[in-house]
């Protein structure tokens, strides 16, 4: 029977500060499309929060993605390392250039596991012949060259081992850091790097789940100001001639809009006190949830601080090996929204014919992790619902 109690949704987005007076400004100057002022101001203050030097406003995340391939020269019948724990994003954009993605287990935070990463390379690959670049897949005879590293749930990945990894190795890091805007990393060396600012080029994604929204939108981050005038040539379909329409190479219709970059600039404003909330809404349910055994949270690596983006439980219970999907079930039939892990990406249909090394770990977390509601306009009466909820159901299981 159906609980028709207020309902608790997954995660959505708070529009509270001065969306309404940008957009309105937008549709009065009649400056809507993908030419206008935020756009601009959009990418000026994302670089300006990241401290780094470039950044280019997409559609999407996936369209940064997409473009982040073609500017790291991945091209048909290469490889590219890519999380089989990610949404499927970055699978398929390797796909999108010809690509064939190869599958990494995960660490104990869910992110791309640097030991494994680096027993695969050694393991599957040899050097190319002289004169070229990177490393060749020693069965598939294919040219590795990226590595996509995911901050999966807000959490940053241990990205130093994998930069040696990569240089070592020649290869490129893709930085998908779509769910992790504010997180930030601290190196052996105390330096503080920012999510977004530590591959080779990087993602972000403005879905309407996002830390921050613009309804859809993305943007493509990097260091090199020549690479991102690349990206935003291939954005707006490579036109080199505004009058006369010329266009230089095939381009693609990626750029974000005027009016949800006004979006952006307001979410912005409003960006650093969100992690604030969504930091102290995941310690509340910590505390509420952690004498029940079997039950534990995913928390941050001990070398970053996280925006704490999603709220990942554990649900590791040996006797009742399909606890997770009941109280997933069962928490949504009481109204609050909660999902199970992705599927990892190497069982998905399109890819059940591509290598995955050694996943594990992956297989474990998929069957025992769930997200909780983790909007930022959760209430302290939200969460204990949930929580009290939760221990209901799990003592009732």
């Amino acid at each position: 029977m159906i609980n028709h109690q207020k309902k608790i949704p997954l995660s959505v987005p708070s529009l509270r500060g001065n969306e309404l007076k940008y957009v309105t400004e937008c549709i009065e100057t009649e400056w809507v499309s993908s030419v206008g002022s935020y756009v601009n101001r959009f990418e000026e203050a994302i670089a300006s929060f990241l401290g780094i030097s470039s950044a280019v406003a997409c559609v999407n995340g996936t369209a940064a993605l997409h473009l982040a391939m073609i500017l790291c020269n991945v091209q048909q019948n290469d490889e590219v390392i890519v999380p089989t724990i990610t949404f499927i994003a970055p699978a398929n954009a390797v796909r999108y250039v010809g690509a064939e993605p190869v599958f990494l287990d995960c660490d104990e935070k869910l992110n791309i596991d640097p030991q494994k990463l680096e027993d695969c390379l050694k393991e599957c690959y040899t050097k190319a012949p002289q004169g070229a670049t990177g490393v060749i897949n020693k069965k598939t005879g294919r040219c590795l060259k990226a590595i996509v590293v995911v901050h999966v749930f807000g959490h940053p990945v241990d990205i130093e081992p994998i930069r040696k990894l990569a240089d070592l190795y020649q290869l490129k890091i893709i930085e998908d850091a779509t769910e992790s805007l504010g997180s930030f990393y601290s190196s052996l060396q105390g330096k503080k790097y920012m999510a977004g600012t530590v591959g080779d080029v990087a993602c972000l994604s403005f879905n309407g789940n996002k830390i921050i929204t613009t309804g859809g939108g993305g943007m493509l981050l990097t260091h090199d100001k020549t690479l991102a005038e690349k990206a935003r040539h291939l954005s707006t379909q490579a036109k080199s001639d505004p009058l006369y329409y010329d266009h230089d190479m095939v381009g693609f219709n990626y750029r974000l809009t005027n009016i949800q970059a006004a979006l952006g600039v307001a979410q912005m404003e409003q960006l650093e006190s969100f992690v604030r909330i969504k930091r102290e809404n995941f310690y509340k349910y910590q505390e509420l949830l952690q004498d029940i055994k079997g039950l534990s949270l995913i928390e941050e690596p001990a070398y970053a601080k996280s925006n704490y983006w999603h709220y990942a439980l554990i649900v590791d219970d040996p006797e009742r090996a399909q606890l997770r999907d009941h109280l997933v079930k069962s928490l949504r039939v009481q109204g609050i929204e909660v999902r199970p892990l992705w599927r990892p990406n190497h069982l998905q249909k399109p890819y059940h014919h591509s290598f995955a090394y050694e996943p594990t770990r992956a297989l474990w977390y998929g069957d025992r992790v769930l997200n909780l509601p983790c909007s930022v306009s959760l209430t302290d009466d939200d969460i204990h619902h949930v929580a009290t909820t939760i221990r209901g159901l799990y003592g009732n299981a």
